[in-house]
């Protein structure tokens, strides 16, 4: 069995990391300051994580400017995968990110606007480098649907349908965002997780609501996840990185210690 990845968040705004809860906050100012992005990522680089993600939040011209610095001071000085996601409109924007030190790229809003961007960037660079993120909100007993621009917009799109469409054009990987979970700490949505994660043929992360310990196990487990996120369990030093895996490996999940 593949190891369970473990992948610290970084929600980047104005060239800081940022924390608040639930979706689309920015605006409003209900965004807590937590720190500057490499010396986060160093500090994750150091805890043995297995990837890291950058997420531009509020991304714009000058946004992705400090983003590029970003990624390059960050790769100067991990050796982990790096993934950036947040304001990637064209296989231009991808190519940009990937020269400054990116292993793969994360497109939600612009998947959804147009799909095709997501073939036309598996062909240019290889799928394993093109990510989908999918925000996901419950609307029924029985159906999860797909938001955009920061959990703002409804697309009417079925979550494991786009899930599925998505991977058909080229996408290497899944990360599933609960918006109704995210920042809360209550734990993931595992249905919605699961469902996804045996829809696909690529691996599947959780994204979404991790506040102790037993959440990452469960939806690893329940969920059928094959890795998991998480941003405010890292950044408040509520837990590090060995904590959560020698946590998981004693409960049986393999992952890379």
């Amino acid at each position: 069995m593949l190891a369970k990845r473990i992948i610290p968040c970084l929600d980047v705004h104005d060239g800081k990391v940022t924390r608040g809860v639930q979706f689309g906050r920015a605006e409003a100012g209900e965004l807590r300051n937590v720190g500057d992005p490499v010396e986060l990522a160093v500090r994750y680089n150091e805890q043995r994580a297995d990837e890291m993600v950058f997420f531009d939040i509020t991304a714009s011209a000058h946004g992705r400017a400090s983003m590029i610095d970003v990624i390059q001071r960050a790769a100067d000085q991990c050796f982990m995968p790096l993934t950036v996601g947040g304001g990637i409109r064209t296989v231009d924007d991808m190519r940009a990110m990937l020269r400054a030190g990116a292993d793969k790229i994360s497109i939600n809003s612009s998947a959804l606007a147009t799909p095709d961007l997501i073939r036309a960037g598996a062909e240019k660079f290889g799928r394993q480098c093109i990510v989908v993120s999918i925000d996901a909100r419950k609307v029924s007993a029985d159906r999860w649907e797909v938001f955009s621009h920061g959990g703002r917009n409804a697309t009417g799109l079925d979550a494991v349908e786009w899930a599925k469409t998505a991977v058909a054009l080229g996408a290497g990987e899944i990360v599933l965002n609960s918006i109704d979970a995210d920042g809360t700490k209550a734990g993931f949505d595992l249905a919605v997780t699961r469902r996804v994660a045996e829809a696909v043929g690529v691996p599947v992360v959780a994204s979404g609501g991790a506040g102790r310990l037993e959440h990452l196990a469960e939806v690893l487990d329940e969920g059928r996840a094959d890795a998991v996120l998480a941003a405010s369990i890292f950044h408040f030093g509520q837990h590090t990185v060995g904590e959560v895996k020698a946590f998981l490996a004693a409960r049986g999940v393999p992952v890379r210690l």
